[in-house]
């Protein structure tokens, strides 16, 4: 079964002493049975990284985002626990947004800071509850560049709706990442069937509220090691962010992916409290 990729990205960063030359397992799945993309298809998808952390290679990249406000990115919250990154988020000094380069190995795009982080409070690393997590960037995008969130009930969340999975991560299961950004068609998968796969275990437990899972009922099109964080888009909507999942592209176990729909009623309820919090 594949683990949550926060962890198995420590596992892998526990035996590393230096820098790693080649791209490490991040997060969730890439790009199995996947095609190549053009970023300007899909300018919201962004890469995260950190040369110090991960080594030159593929510009440092070790997960995904998508762009939802044009100085705002969405990602996975495991991305950005200390295990992953060996430190502190906020003292990783090279953390940064790779957008506009869907080659990592090129030039073009712009590489932008990270001006703040705000990591859900509520996220469950046992469960994988809540896994997601918002990066302030330094300068803004451009408004060509932000997809729209799916609220709850949109129609986007159906099951059976075709969807795409975006990302640079692993596109064989066995370690063979991506340079060039990829991307996979999927269906959103019924919660019956979610919950069926992922009734609870040391991989997760699938919880409908804040959860999604999307696949193919034979398997071979998924998300895998280094997409965490990145966008499930359907309908023009950003629906989900690839989160976890049991193996990449195995038949009956689909990826698992943060409902953004919960994401948005989070994010709304941390901002009255902030404003409370201000007097405002």
């Amino acid at each position: 079964m594949r683990r949550p990729f926060a962890r198995a990205l420590a596992l892998a960063a526990a035996v590393a002493v230096t820098p790693l030359a080649l791209p490490v397992p991040a997060t969730a799945d890439v790009v199995i049975g996947g095609y190549p993309v053009e970023i300007s298809g899909a300018p919201w998808t962004v890469a995260l990284s950190s040369r110090d952390r991960f080594g030159g290679t593929r510009a440092g990249q070790f997960c995904g985002g998508a762009v939802i406000g044009r100085s705002t990115v969405l990602t996975a919250a495991h991305c950005l626990g200390e295990d992953v990154l060996g430190a502190p988020p906020r003292k990783v000094r090279d953390l940064r947004v790779i957008a506009g380069r869907g080659d990592l190995e090129a030039g073009g795009g712009r590489e932008i800071a990270v001006r703040d982080i705000w990591i859900n409070p509520r996220h469950d690393g046992y469960t994988n509850d809540g896994d997601f997590a918002v990066l302030t960037l330094a300068e803004p995008l451009g408004a060509g560049s932000v997809i729209r969130m799916a609220g709850a009930g949109n129609a986007a969340y159906t099951p059976g709706t075709d969807a795409a999975v975006y990302g640079w991560g692993d596109m064989t299961g066995s370690g063979d990442y991506a340079g060039a950004l990829r991307a996979a068609r999927v269906k959103v998968l019924s919660d019956t069937v979610c919950g069926r796969a992922y009734p609870g275990s040391a991989d997760g437990t699938y919880l409908a509220g804040s959860m999604l899972c999307a696949g193919q009922a034979q398997g071979g099109r998924d998300a895998c090691q280094g997409d965490s964080g990145g966008p499930l888009v359907a309908q023009g909507l950003l629906i989900g962010l690839v989160s976890w999942g049991g193996g990449c592209g195995r038949a009956g176990s689909p990826g698992v992916y943060t409902r953004v729909s919960g994401a948005v009623t989070a994010l709304e309820g941390a901002t009255e409290d902030r404003l409370k919090g201000s007097g405002v």
